[in-house]
């Protein structure tokens, strides 16, 4: 492990986050609110803390990083981008305790939309712009942003790419993966730019149409209002904001593919033609459960019912109803998608559609053995065969995701968290989701969960943004050994 390699990398992170803290200072300036100055305060310590930290690991231009660097600076970057981008909120007195800034920091990072925030709409807006911009930064993920820029310094980045792209493996448009970043980053921007526009025409004002794109292609879920999108009460805009939080959803490597010509490319993937077939079954469901029940016409019932499927299912975690209120088979459908979650490749987080599939494939597979235990039966996704390591790591993960899920939530009732609360909080941070049931329901927040549980689920939070592995085996002694 080339440690001063690894923190030279992380430094480059930190000074881009020092830059990007720029954009929300000159909105500050614009509002002339009380964000400049802690905005300002920030950027003074972030950036010479970058520069220093630069200098002094400066070493001989690298083109091979290791497996292991890369998850060392995948995770660290993550983790110093949540403790720097925490400042603005330390500095602004927004919260009481750092933790809480650290909280709302890393929950915008990792996309998972969890606020402690209790009064929105009295923030500044400087403040509230940089709450919005760490989800789209964290959405694409930064670590992606710096493999786009880190070949002109002379570092290599596939090890980087492996780590932080969500996906059993990673889909490579281009030979250079820098040229593949690229890719993804022009696509995103792409399909932002187009939700702002819709969102302005709708008449929703540019700061919230912003501050809402910026929390739609990231999957992340912060709003600007106290009510998030229940506040405008718009069927335009639940319609607006379900479009792009499905396109989100989907593989970006497919939408790539489609602006290059290619309109089948989203039938044609079975994960894609999965991944939106559970959203229509899912939603037919629960509208249909809802009707009658908690809304009258089968109209409202099918426009918050897809809106909160598609929600949950992408974990972009908005609301539009308190479905605490609905029937219990809508609660538990919506509990369910937040372990299923969206595509691999995409911005959304969970177990991933595709991890589903083969588990699905596998167990048929078995059983199929039990029948013909003589047959030789290969597990294929697409028409190809999925190889046997990769097999393994998906049902590794699972078996993963499930334990730590166990454990955190056996941990979080320990401090004194009630039954649903502490189930649903863990499948809710380490979904990257953002609301659960209980004291963190869709009408709450995570204020109210004790201090240990708060860095637990930040915790939960990191594993679920960084795909597990990639902050489980910083735990494990072989990986510190030479």
């Amino acid at each position: 492990m080339r440690w001063r390699y690894t923190l030279n990398v992380v430094s480059i992170i930190i000074l881009f986050l020092g830059l990007a803290m720029v954009l929300p200072l000159l909105t500050g300036l614009y509002y002339s609110d009380q964000s400049v100055l802690p905005l300002l305060k920030s950027i003074g310590l972030t950036l010479p803390f970058g520069l220093l930290s630069y200098f002094i690991s400066r070493s001989p231009k690298t083109e091979y990083v290791s497996s292991r660097e890369g998850m060392a600076i995948v995770a660290f970057g993550w983790t110093f981008a949540g403790l720097f981008g925490a400042l603005p909120f330390y500095f602004g007195d927004i919260f009481p305790t750092f933790t809480d800034c650290f909280f709302e920091s890393a929950s915008g990072f990792t996309t998972t939309g969890a606020s402690v925030m209790t009064n929105i709409e009295a923030v500044p807006k400087g403040l509230l712009f940089w709450r919005s911009f760490i989800q789209w930064l964290g959405g694409m993920g930064i670590i992606v942003l710096s493999v786009a820029i880190l070949p002109f310094l002379g570092v290599g980045g596939m090890q980087l790419y492996k780590a932080e792209v969500p996906s059993p493996v990673p889909d490579k448009l281009k030979p250079r993966v820098s040229d593949t970043a690229k890719l993804l980053w022009k696509v995103y921007l792409l399909i932002s730019f187009v939700e702002f526009l819709l969102l302005m025409i709708g008449g929703m004002g540019a700061f919230d149409a912003i501050c809402h794109t910026f929390t739609t292609m990231p999957t992340g879920g912060f709003s600007t209002k106290n009510a998030s999108l229940a506040h405008y009460d718009s069927v335009y805009f639940d319609m607006v904001v379900v479009i792009f939080m499905l396109l989100a959803g989907i593989n970006f490597s497919l939408h790539f593919q489609m602006l290059r010509g290619k309109p089948l490319a989203l039938w044609r993937d079975s994960e894609c033609r999965f991944f939106l077939g559970l959203v229509l079954i899912l939603t037919i469901l629960v509208s249909f459960n809802i009707y009658g029940s908690v809304y009258e016409s089968i109209g409202q019932a099918f426009r918050y019912g897809s809106f909160q499927v598609v929600s949950i299912l992408t974990t972009t975690g908005y609301a539009t109803a308190d479905y605490e209120k609905w029937p219990a088979m809508s609660q538990v459908i919506i509990l369910l998608c937040m372990y299923i979650g969206a595509s691999a490749g995409s911005t959304g987080g969970g177990m991933k559609c595709i991890r589903i599939m083969l588990c699905f494939k596998y167990c048929y597979k078995e059983l199929f053995s039990l029948i013909h235990p003589h047959a030789v039966t290969t597990i294929k996704i697409g028409g190809k065969s999925v190889p046997e390591d990769v097999m393994r790591s998906i049902l590794g993960f699972l078996a993963l995701y499930t334990g730590l899920f166990a454990v955190c939530s056996v941990a979080l009732a320990g401090m004194g968290v009630d039954f649903i609360t502490s189930l649903t909080a863990v499948a809710s941070a380490i979904g990257n989701v953002g609301p659960g049931f209980g004291l963190v329901g869709p009408v709450d927040n995570y204020a109210q969960i004790p201090i240990l549980g708060k860095w637990l689920l930040i915790w939960c939070m990191f594993l679920g943004r960084l795909e597990i592995y990639t902050v489980i085996i910083l735990l494990v002694p072989e990986f510190w050994r030479k």
